[in-house]
């Protein structure tokens, strides 16, 4: 074991609960939403018993504690997690979110959500999650490629190119991504790029990794308006959010369906614009100033008011429950395209569903992320690297044939979009662990 981590491995519930007075209610809890929207799907399938208990926790956590010398002399401990939900189809993969309120609960919400993601897009993965709490806004880039290295130091007899490859989620890089990779491969003693995807390119990185999550849900916007007759050409859009997923969806959704993007917005509030919103002179802005606040020409808005907007597409690409029982009545959007995880709560998706709003769950929407992260796996492991045509192609192809797909499991079962979702994913993922004697 390394000498500069400090592992806890948790076995089950109980060794790891969140302080009573820092209990969130029951609605807003990540995990806690994603085993109730396990619960109502395995109610409408039918699903065993028995593959419901295994599927409702976690199969492995652990929790480590990375020592980091901080660039003034002294140390500084930052708590890691590392969690593996289920690896009947696979090695687990899922990203590493750096963020100051990052929680178990959280994690292990990730990871749930990324085994169906993984199922759903029918590419042969577990699902995981990591992340540190930690601002990574308030460490220099030493301090920043120290923790990097030291998380891996600390989680690296659980991952590899066959047990569990994570990749970079909120607040992480590339450039993170390639320090990460370059840990491990220094403890294994050769070259391992299969270990980590969203890597630089120069160091087997996939072409259409970075627009992926936002290209791929504007593969599944575009099947998602056939299928209700919606023509983009003449709809409004507003993005919540305008990191990596939010700027691309702004970009793509304009170049490709030439949509009218008419709100935008960041952690400092948003901006609107009925005339719509240029991209290259609000990306501007926001690289010159640090947010899409104050660009000239648009009217100030907040997040909440930005939800509520009259448009035909809402993108919610920030952080988990903005759409709740609070404000889901005031949502006037056709479409809600959840590039964001787990933007939506359980008792969001009953009143949306009541209005008649086409809510596609986040994981169907935001899946182009993972599986390019998956072409930048088996790229990496047959040491041949595919054309950015070849890439886009292959996406296209797999996200639509997953929308058509949950389009015809909501028809056979009468369900919404996000529990036809859950049935197609859980139902492959109990069949494996039928087949492999689990239960």
């Amino acid at each position: 074991m390394n000498q500069n981590a400090i592992p806890l491995r948790i076995i089950g519930e109980t060794m790891m609960q969140q302080p009573k007075s820092e209990k969130k209610p029951e609605e807003l809890d990540p995990f806690k939403i994603a085993q109730k929207q396990l619960d109502e799907a395995a109610a409408i399938m039918k699903l065993d018993p028995q593959a419901h208990a295994i599927l409702r926790e976690p199969m492995s956590m652990v929790q480590v504690q990375i020592p980091v010398k901080m660039d003034n002399g002294t140390t500084k401990v930052f708590t890691g997690f590392r969690v593996h939900y289920n690896f009947a189809r696979g090695p687990t993969k899922g990203g590493i979110r750096f963020h100051p309120q990052e929680s178990l609960s959280t994690v292990k919400a990730l990871a749930a959500w990324m085994t169906w993601k993984t199922s759903l897009a029918d590419i042969p993965y577990g699902g995981a999650k990591g992340g540190i709490i930690c601002d990574p806004k308030a460490l220099s880039t030493a301090e920043l490629e120290r923790l990097s290295r030291g998380y891996v130091r600390a989680i690296g007899e659980y991952i590899g190119p066959d047990i569990d490859i994570p990749a970079p989620d909120v607040y992480t890089t590339p450039q993170i991504m390639a320090w990460m990779m370059d840990e491990y491969s220094v403890m294994e003693g050769y070259n391992v790029p299969g270990v980590i995807t969203g890597k630089p390119l120069e160091i087997g990185g996939s072409l259409g990794r970075g627009d992926a999550t936002a290209r791929g849900g504007m593969f599944i916007l575009r099947e998602a308006a056939k299928h209700l007759h919606i023509d983009l050409g003449k709809a409004s859009v507003a993005i919540q959010g305008f990191g990596n997923a939010g700027e691309f969806a702004h970009k793509l959704i304009t170049e490709m369906f030439h949509s009218k993007v008419v709100a935008v917005s960041d952690s400092k509030g948003g901006i609107y614009n009925a005339d719509g919103l240029d991209f290259d002179a609000v990306k501007a802005h926001k690289l010159k100033t640090g947010s899409v606040i104050g660009f000239k020409g648009a009217k100030e808005i907040s997040n909440a008011e930005l939800l509520e907007l009259k448009v035909d597409v809402l993108v919610p690409s920030a952080l988990e429950n903005q759409i709740t029982s609070k404000n889901a009545a005031n949502v006037k959007a056709k479409i809600v395209l959840e590039l964001a995880n787990g933007p939506t709560t359980p008792d969001a998706d009953e009143i949306l569903a009541k209005n008649k709003v086409f809510d596609i769950p986040d994981f169907l929407a935001n899946s182009g992320g993972v599986i390019v992260s998956y072409f930048e796996w088996v790229q990496n492991i047959n040491g041949f690297y595919w054309d950015i045509d070849e890439v886009y192609s292959k996406l296209d192809r797999k996200v639509s044939k997953s929308f058509w797909e949950t389009a015809e499991t909501m028809a056979k079962f009468n369900t919404n979009p996000r529990m036809a979702a859950y049935i197609l994913a859980v139902d492959r993922i109990a069949k494996a662990m039928k087949v492999r004697g689990w239960y």
